[in-house]
């Protein structure tokens, strides 16, 4: 394959799984395109994308906003209750001189969730009107740069180890922000395992190119 300038790039594309360069071909809606060697995706066009993103996006950032402000957990110890929430770990972090932990854990945990649904939601609702090219390619690398570095699930797991440990010196009652956590971090795996960026990249490109 004969490459002749640096705007050729932009109509090959990659195979994930094995490497294999290919020429982008226009393909109908509701349809994908597969490697000629793994027969692995390359990438699809489906214009419902939009919508199922939208409403998965928004469901996300109100499961968030429930996780956030109601409490994860009660502990009662020696009938002491103890109320658990997000921001209360952050701050008790920082209360106790960890200040450097206290701060990552605030930009992994909360700060990088909420911006990287509320991009989606922006990006979505963009695509949906047609409007702002240029904006919804600087979302879409930011997201790149940032999704990598959002940790919610990290969180959940490490709750469950520290109330597993617990169980036999407390009575420990889940809260709805701890069920609420659960949905958002099942909503992020679903979105990171069915909605990847490539493809929005690819419907971007349909959407600006019909439109042109």
């Amino acid at each position: 394959m004969k490459i002749e300038n640096e705007d050729a790039l932009d109509h090959l594309i990659i195979c994930h799984q094995c490497h294999t360069l290919h020429e982008e071909i226009p393909i109908e809606d509701g349809t994908k395109a597969c490697c000629v060697e793994c027969h692995s995706v390359l990438y699809r066009y489906d214009s419902k994308l939009i919508d199922h993103g939208l409403a998965l996006s928004i469901t996300a950032l109100i499961f968030f906003a429930v996780a956030n402000f109601f409490p994860v957990v009660l502990i009662e110890v020696l009938g002491n209750e103890q109320f658990i929430t997000i921001p209360k770990t952050f701050l008790s972090l920082f209360e106790n001189g960890f200040y450097f932990v206290g701060l990552l854990c605030g930009v992994v945990i909360f700060l990088f969730p909420l911006a990287i649904f509320s991009l989606y939601v922006l990006l979505f609702l963009l695509l949906k009107f047609k409007k702002g090219e240029d904006l919804t390619r600087t979302l879409l690398v930011g997201l790149s740069y940032m999704k990598p570095w959002s940790m919610s699930d990290i969180f959940l797991i490490s709750i469950l180890v520290a109330l597993v440990k617990l169980i036999g010196y407390a009575q420990i009652h889940m809260g709805i922000a701890f069920w609420a956590l659960v949905v958002f971090v099942l909503l992020d795996i679903y979105m990171t395992r069915y909605i990847h960026l490539n493809e929005i990249w690819m419907l971007r490109k349909q959407i600006f190119t019909e439109r042109e």
